[in-house]
């Protein structure tokens, strides 16, 4: 038998070295165009509806030549395909997989004559014909189409595939392959025991690989889609770069260096965190907080919240006097009545910042009424706004508070649920050529393609939330971004699902100042969106990422290229995250503060070692389901600062969301005010 090669058909030429009892080489076969029509059938294969009375003839001739065979087999493929048999949404029903299995026997049958005919080596051969006994419709009809069930979809020429790995398995299995290609001349088919072994061999083989090439169409396209695939990588860009130096780049071992100590690591707070949880714990005994500055307020208002003892006493220590910044992340407790007695007696002339988060239960739109109409500008000096979570906040109190605040430049309305899309012409209207920053996340009653004409008012916007929107889209993300990315500094786009790829590519052509970054949640990107980041977003410094289908290869080469101007990180349940991630973080994030490697479970301690060790900044890591996390790294590694949560009795409360004391009333912008 001559050996075939695994990418064809056609036959590797065997050794000039003459065999012993092997037939002459024949002369070399003529051209392909030169050749009669090698193979005629007589009945084409029959179909369900119609079954055969009579055996199947065929008609070959041969030219003496290895070419023949390859010829009729080729010949047999270019029949045309009978409609495929309709699955269910679970695979096939059993009279499926028996129609497809009697299906690939009729073919099997088939190609096992031919190989027969090839192997008896007839020469000369001017006429020759068979027959295969009760031939089987290749594929059966089940009485209906594909439009009501799942059709399999299969691999161009997967029958042949198959067919060719079996005769590579008899090849390389066979106990005397010589003696295949020596028997004598025009043996009947099926005559020899022999050759029934060899053929039954061959049938199992050929049925066992064929299945392994059907896949349904519910499972097309559902894999990432490579760089390679796309041409990405196929120019000298700083991603494609990247990625060719990592593919071949070896692991490295953490070696420990306090292997030997073993002692466990104990974090001792400060003096000053020790006496402000006292002063939090003893917070109804407070009579004033005059000359507190502001950074100890905001440190004692978050420790109050958290542990459920803020009220209304504290609210009234934080709004005597003439504040400037009140920070309430959590204002569930608070009262209409409460938020009415309190805000009436402030002197809120010098507030500058306002955070009053949660407030859903105190602040609907009468209450806003009946505490405003006293003035008319309330909060003149005020630059920053946060009411998440006024669930009771409408279109028309929105406009209220807005012609209360003329100054305003950063407005946080997520989770207000009553707001519509007349709430961003408002804000556009009224804040056009002043409003930075705008959070919208999670209002489902906005809708995305209604709001781009008034986010283009918004001449100087650098800050835009949109997550948990629905309809936002590709179309969103082209329309607005083309027209006002080039200001852009913070893009927050979470669960906005129907994104892909091309809006991250418009982002990144558009937006070349952008620093900020989350996408989390959307399962629809590919390592195209990395690789359009890499080459065009060189000053990211916070990016987050949870559940995207990026490759281990991509966020490496990303951190190649962006890595050292990164401060902030979130991989949450990237699963592919593996040891290239592990490498490309010791060597270049060396400025990173944050990581957030939850549900990463391809780390284990070796490569979290390497990480902690080598980022000389890292102060928090996330380690939130990484169950192959032992004691050898957390007593072994080197940084004495770092903070590791999610592993079993960490604190957790207190750094779900560590604030910022030192946070100004805007992100990336100063705030200079001239009142008239």
């Amino acid at each position: 038998m001559l050996p075939f090669s695994k990418t064809t058909l056609t036959p590797k030429p065997l050794d000039p070295t003459p065999i012993r009892n092997q037939h002459p080489q024949p002369p070399p076969p003529p051209s392909i165009e030169s050749l009669p029509p090698l193979m005629t059938t007589t009945h084409p294969i029959p179909n369900s509806n119609s079954p055969p009375s009579h055996p199947l003839d065929l008609e070959i001739g041969f030219g003496g030549s290895d070419f023949d065979i390859n010829a009729l087999i080729d010949d047999f493929f270019d029949q045309p395909a009978p409609e495929l048999p309709t699955l269910d949404n679970h695979g096939s029903t059993s009279a499926s997989k028996d129609s497809l299995k009697r299906g690939i026997d009729s073919a099997v049958d088939y190609f096992e004559a031919a190989v027969s005919i090839k192997r008896g080596r007839i020469n000369n051969v001017s006429d020759a014909s068979f027959e295969i006994e009760n031939p089987i419709p290749l594929f059966q009809d089940q009485g209906h189409s594909g439009d009501n069930g799942k059709r399999p979809v299969f691999e161009i020429d997967f029958l042949s595939t198959a067919l060719r790995e079996a005769e590579l398995g008899l090849a390389q299995n066979s106990d005397n392959n010589a003696n295949l290609d020596v028997e004598p001349d025009n043996v009947p088919y099926r005559s020899s025991s022999r050759r029934n072994r060899t053929m039954e061999r061959f049938r199992v083989i050929a049925k066992e690989n064929a299945t392994r090439y059907a896949r349904f169409t519910s499972d097309v396209g559902d894999e990432g889609t490579s760089p390679a695939a796309q041409g990405i990588d196929d120019c000298a860009t700083p991603f494609s770069i990247a990625m060719k130096a990592i593919v071949d780049r070896a692991a490295k071992k953490w070696v420990s260096k306090r292997s030997q100590q073993g002692e466990k690591r104990y974090l001792v707070p400060s003096l000053k965190e020790l006496c402000l949880k006292i002063l939090a714990d003893n917070a109804d005994a407070m009579v004033s907080l005059e000359s507190v500055p502001d950074e100890l307020r905001h440190k004692l208002c978050y420790l109050l919240c958290d542990s459920r003892k803020m009220n209304g006493h504290f609210l009234d220590l934080l709004l005597s006097g003439a504040p400037t910044e009140i920070r309430l992340k959590d204002c569930s407790w608070l009262t209409e009545e409460q938020f009415a007695k309190s805000f009436q007696m402030c002197d809120t002339g010098r507030l500058q910042v306002l955070q009053l988060d949660q407030c859903g239960r105190c602040i609907p739109d009468y209450a806003l009424l009946g505490t405003l109409s006293q003035s008319p500008r309330w909060l003149p000096r005020l630059t920053s706004l946060s009411l998440s979570g006024a669930c009771r906040l409408s279109d028309k109190g929105l406009h209220v508070l807005v012609s209360s605040a003329p100054v305003l430049r950063s407005i946080n309305l997520s989770q207000c649920s009553l707001l519509s899309s007349a709430s961003v012409n408002i804000l556009a209207d009224s804040l056009g050529s002043l409003l930075k920053e705008l959070y919208l996340d999670d209002c489902q009653i906005i809708d995305a393609a209604q709001i781009v004409p008034a986010l283009k008012k918004l001449e100087h916007l650098e800050v835009l939330s949109l997550a948990g929107i629905q309809t936002v889209s590709d179309e969103f993300i082209k329309d607005y971004i083309i027209a006002r990315g080039h200001n852009m500094k913070e893009l927050v786009l979470k669960d906005c699902r129907k994104l892909t790829d091309a809006s991250i590519k418009v982002i990144a052509e558009h937006c070349p100042g952008l620093c900020a970054l989350d996408l989390m949640h959307l399962n629809k990107l590919t390592d195209l969106s990395v690789g359009y980041l890499t080459n065009s977003c060189l000053a990211l410094h916070t990016l987050k990422l949870c559940r995207n289908p990026f490759s281990d290869e991509a966020i490496a080469a990303f951190l190649e290229v962006t890595g050292e101007s990164l401060k902030e990180l979130s991989l949450n349940n990237i699963k592919k995250v593996g040891h290239h991630t592990t490498l490309s973080l010791a060597r270049h994030a060396k400025s990173l503060h944050t990581l957030d490697l939850s549900w990463c479970r391809n780390l284990t301690d070796n490569e979290l070692g390497l990480i902690v060790d080598s980022c000389f900044s890292l102060r928090l890591l996330k380690l939130f389901g990484c169950s192959l996390v032992t004691d050898v790294f957390l007593n072994g590694h080197s940084n004495p600062e770092i903070q590791i949560l999610g592993l079993k009795m960490s604190p957790l409360l207190q750094n779900v969301k560590v604030p910022d004391p030192y946070q100004p009333p805007l992100r990336y912008s100063s705030v200079s005010v001239d009142l008239i």
